[in-house]
């Protein structure tokens, strides 16, 4: 597997996939939703029930590509959905963006429109990501260098982590390197 996508979205996957069965269904992006609701200020109607409808929407669009409708979508069936639907226009602005902003609202716990460092590290933290990816991960999404990630720069790092095919875009840290240990 050496272009770039199929490294992220295997991550992304590999993410997603609650209970390590090889297949993401229904229940596992509502557990993603879960579990991004249920951090601080996750609960708040204003940022949960964009997440939730969103990760709805994504499930919808792995749905329809579900070529064998087992309602189960493997990995190579979820990258391939990934480049052919979920990341198009339209689309990748419903679903994953939609997450992208609220996200940003639930994070954001000083409220000052960005993300300080500890912020990013708690974030990693809630989200079941390995914190010790969480400074390399920071420096590079800080791109202008003040010490936050505001939230221009944490939609550049979404928009690069699934559109991008620069295999050194910044944004492909947004959940810890590409190549992890296993």
């Amino acid at each position: 597997m050496s272009d770039t996508k199929d490294r992220k979205f295997t991550v992304l996957f590999d993410w997603f996939d609650r209970t390590g069965d090889g297949y993401l269904t229904a229940d596992d992006l509502r557990g993603m939703a879960d579990l991004f609701t249920g951090l601080p200020g996750g609960a708040d109607p204003g940022n949960a029930e964009p997440v939730r409808e969103a990760f709805a929407s994504w499930w919808r669009l792995l749905e329809e590509g579900d070529a064998d409708g087992d309602g189960r979508v493997a990995r190579e069936e979820f990258i391939d959905l990934m480049k052919s639907s979920v990341t198009a226009p339209g689309n990748f602005e419903a679903a994953v963006i939609r997450i992208a902003d609220a996200f940003m609202r639930i994070v954001d716990t000083n409220g000052d429109g960005s993300l300080v460092f500890d912020e990013y590290v708690r974030m990693y933290e809630g989200l079941g990501i390995d914190p010790s990816y969480s400074g390399d991960a920071f420096r590079r999404l800080d791109r202008d260098g003040d010490g936050r990630i505001g939230k221009d720069e944490f939609r550049t790092a979404i928009t690069e982590f699934y559109l991008s095919d620069d295999e050194n875009a910044p944004g492909n840290w947004l959940l810890g390197p590409l190549v992890q240990p296993a």
